[in-house]
This record gives C-alpha cells, structure tokens and sequence, in this order.
C-alpha cells in the first residue's frame, strides 16, 4: 500500500477561510480542473518520517518553506487507489502566484520517444472551502470536512 503525506495551509481572507490548494503539472492534467487540486503532498517510503515527507513535499511542489506555526495532524484518509494520504493542517499564507515547482520527466506525446519535462505542479491558489471541495480529488475531500470540523467551521443542519 502507496503512502503520501501532504500540509493543508489554510488562513481567514475576506471573512472567510481558504485554504492552499495546487494543480498538477503536465499535459495529462492542463485542461482539467475541477476535482484535481490537492494538497501539496506526496508518497514516502516505510520507515519515513511522514511529516517530514510532508514538509518536503509541500516545498518541492511550492518552492516556498513551510509557514512559522504548528503542525497538527489530521485523520489518515484512504483514497479508490488504497493510497493513504497523512495530512497536516497549519495556519499560514504563502503567495500563490509565486510557486516553483520541481519537475518531472514523461515521454509526451505518447509514443513519440520524445522526453519533456513538466512541472510537478502548474498553479496553486486560494479557495473557500465549499469551492475547495468543489476543486480538489473527490478522494481528498475528508480532508477538508475535518479542517472545516476541528476550526469549529462545520454547518449544523437544522430538521
């Protein structure tokens, strides 16, 4: 079973929370939105430090450093493909628009013998979270409920 840890950076804009979301990079993804963002996050391997992996995650895909604050833990989501996703959630802001991502190298077009390189991630941005939810893998979603749930956030519906 595949492990990624990830950092959910959230902050209060405009009287309402948003949290950090990226696009991955590459042609297979450039004209897809809705339902793939994530959180910056990627696999490690057994014996990891899955925070750890999760810093350096967040910073391979963002190029920023992770924001001053503490890092608290989240509920393990298993995604379809049996991937669990460990996620830190922090109070933070970075700029969005000035993400740098590392790259990656995949034969495109396929069949061509023809090696690009791609960035891991193409664009990063700041979303509310009914529009994140809206935005990021349908698998990833539990993961912004909880956020909603420990901020205290979760609407109470009402018989």
């Amino acid at each position: 079973m595949k492990n990624s840890a990830g950092l959910l950076i959230y902050r209060n804009h405009d009287n309402r929370t948003e949290v950090l979301l990226v696009h991955p990079g590459g042609p297979l993804w450039a004209k897809k939105d809705a339902a793939s963002w994530s959180i910056p996050k990627g696999e490690f391997e057994e014996g990891e430090n899955p925070l750890e992996a999760a810093k350096r995650e967040f910073s391979e895909e963002t190029g920023h450093v992770v924001p001053e604050g503490e890092l608290l833990p989240l509920e393990p989501v298993k995604q379809s493909s049996e991937k669990i996703v460990h996620a830190w959630y922090l109070k933070g802001d970075v700029d969005a628009a000035a993400i740098h991502s590392n790259m990656f190298e995949m034969e495109w077009p396929p069949k061509s013998g023809t090696l690009q390189e791609f960035p891991e991630v193409d664009k990063a941005a700041w979303y509310g979270l009914d529009e994140a939810k809206f935005k990021i893998h349908k698998g990833q979603i539990p993961i912004i409920e909880e956020l909603e749930k420990v901020l205290g956030l979760k609407k109470h519906r009402h018989p």
